[in-house]
C-alpha cells in the first residue's frame, strides 16, 4: 500500500509540475498541443515509460479477480480478401466481433470505404481498425481486453485494417 500511494504522488507531483510549467510557457504548451493532438498520441509508448520508471500501478499479483468474461472468443472468418489498406473478411451473419489483442479505443465513427470503424491501439502499439461493425457499449478511450466482445459486423464483411508508427501492416501476420 505504502508503494502505492508513493508511485500515486509522484504522478500527481510530475502531472502538476507539467500543468504550472504549461499554463506559464506558451512555448511548452505549444509544443504539447502539436504532440498530443494534432499528432498520434501513443498510449502504449506513455504506458512504457510509466512502468520503466514507476513500475505497473495495479499489477495481477495485487489483485485477483474470480469474474469470468461472459464472451471470450477468438476470430472466425470463411474467406479473406485483400481490400484497401487491409483485408475484407467474409463472416457469418450477425457474427459477434471479438477484440484481437487488449488495447485502447482511440477513434470511433464513419470511415470512408468501409463504414462504422472502432480503431484500437493495442498493447503492443498496433493499431487495428475494425470497419463495417454496430457497437453497443464500447466507448472511446475505454480498454478492452483480448476475446472480449466489440461488436456485430453488417451484413457478413469485417474490414480490419493493422497499422504502425503509420504504416499500414500485412493482415497475414494478424489473421
Amino acid at each position: 500500500v505504502r508503494n502505492f500511494c508513493t508511485r500515486v504522488l509522484i504522478t500527481v507531483i510530475i502531472f502538476l509540475v507539467g500543468m504550472i510549467l504549461v499554463k506559464n510557457n506558451t512555448e511548452i504548451k505549444n509544443v504539447i498541443l502539436e504532440q498530443i493532438y494534432n499528432k498520434n498520441f501513443k498510449f502504449t509508448k506513455a504506458k512504457k515509460i510509466y512502468e520503466k520508471y514507476f513500475g505497473d500501478i495495479l499489477s495481477s499479483e495485487q489483485f485477483t479477480n474470480d469474474e469470468q468474461a461472459v464472451f471470450q472468443e477468438e476470430l472466425t472468418y470463411k474467406k479473406a480478401n485483400t481490400y484497401l489498406d487491409g483485408v475484407a473478411l467474409t463472416v457469418d451473419n450477425n457474427y459477434m466481433v471479438p477484440v484481437l489483442e487488449t488495447g485502447i479505443v482511440i477513434f470511433m465513427g464513419e470511415k470512408e470505404g468501409y463504414g462504422n470503424t472502432v480503431v484500437i491501439e493495442q498493447i503492443d502499439g498496433v493499431d487495428v481498425s475494425y470497419s463495417n461493425i454496430s457497437t453497443d457499449g464500447i466507448q472511446l478511450y475505454d480498454y478492452v481486453e483480448k476475446g472480449s466482445l466489440l461488436g456485430e459486423v453488417n451484413n457478413k464483411k469485417l474490414y480490419l485494417v493493422f497499422q504502425q508508427d503509420g504504416e499500414c501492416l500485412d493482415y497475414k501476420r494478424f489473421v
